[in-house]
């Protein structure tokens, strides 16, 4: 059978590489890529499974403003399953050998996967304003909210993965070729539009959405009220600011540079990147999958309290820990001080 030959810059739209092309990359790179994928697919599917165990096992969890958290899992946990393990078995081989079938079916997984994740992380910025700036007055963060919003990010994700698979858009092979995405390359008057849309629709809002609502967020805090204020309260605000700051940085971490490096690639139809560097922030993007429950769930006390322990065999070292150390019971402490006008 015919060897063709990859490139980030021109891809054969029709057929992938049969064999690994060290004209890309050495063979000890795609050993190297499987191994780093494997690491943090493992390390994804325990996090991601302990914490929608725990939430099964104990009743008490299943709370309106954790409904987004575990769903974040879920989200997180399909990323993994269809697009992170998917590319250690194709870089240990060294080339995607399971056909064509199976790069579409890997493609919208992941796109709908993801899209529905970073939908998720907008839906936890959104709740945790709500709950501090209580931009509706006396209306509470309840459960139609929380499903509302869960369904919603699942709706979005299925409205802009499936376009590709009826001709708007498709999904091609990226990067060294080993994983598979929407068509970045393509010059298409269609494909371009779609990319346009789903950059705008899928990356762009959320992304404001988040930026927004922890920007208020942290406005709230500084505008509570000096009369009353305790050590509990400061601790509380440095405690959801170093919170806010590592939930903004994760997210720039693993999706700005992919979404900047997919615009590129549409806006300059003569740039060329190395496949390798290209391989870069895809991976970046699959490695939330591992930061988002450190961040969103393992900082969170109610989530920790319960998972940590099944994680280290019945031990806890932050069980002693005072309630006010702990990011979310900062946010419910400074909400019930914080006074903001209605939105």
């Amino acid at each position: 059978m015919e060897k063709v030959k990859f490139s980030a810059g021109s891809i054969d739209n029709l057929a992938p590489p049969y064999s690994p092309n060290e004209d890309i990359m050495p063979r000890i790179g795609y050993t190297l890529l499987s191994v780093i994928m494997a690491v943090f697919c493992t390390a994804a599917v325990i996090l991601n499974v302990t914490v929608i165990a725990v939430t099964i096992r104990h009743g008490q969890l299943r709370q309106p403003l954790n409904y987004a958290l575990v769903n974040l899992a879920v989200a997180d946990l399909g990323v993994t399953l269809t697009g992170g393990m998917l590319t250690v078995v194709t870089n240990a081989t060294g080339y995607f050998s399971l056909g064509r079938i199976a790069c579409v079916t890997e493609g919208f997984a992941v796109a709908f996967f993801g899209i529905a994740a970073l939908c998720t992380v907008a839906v936890i910025a959104v709740e945790r304003f709500m709950v501090v700036c209580k931009p509706l007055g006396s209306l509470m963060f309840q459960t139609r909210h929380a499903v509302a919003g869960v369904a919603g990010s699942w709706v979005w994700s299925f409205a802009w993965s499936t376009p590709p698979l009826f001709g708007w858009g498709s999904y091609q092979f990226e990067g060294v070729g080993t994983s598979c995405a929407p068509d970045w390359y393509s010059r298409d008057p269609g494909n371009v539009s779609y990319i346009l849309c789903y950059f705008l629709l899928c990356f762009a809002i959320p992304f404001a959405i988040i930026v927004i609502s922890y920007s208020r967020l942290l406005w709230a805090l500084r505008q509570t009220p000096d009369v009353g204020r305790g050590r509990a309260t400061a601790r509380a605000e440095v405690q959801v600011a170093r919170m806010v700051v590592l939930m903004v940085l994760a997210f720039l971490l693993t999706w700005l540079p992919y979404a900047a490096f997919a615009l590129a690639v549409i806006i300059d139809r003569d740039l060329h990147i190395d496949p390798i560097i290209a391989t870069v922030p895809m991976y970046l993007a699959k490695s939330s999958t591992v930061f988002n429950p450190i961040i969103y769930i393992f900082m969170n006390r109610q989530f920790r309290d319960f998972a940590v322990p099944v994680l280290l065999c019945g031990r806890n070292p932050w069980a002693s820990e005072p309630e006010g150390s702990e990011a979310e019971t900062a946010v419910s402490t400074v909400s019930q001080s914080a006074k903001v006008s209605p939105a």
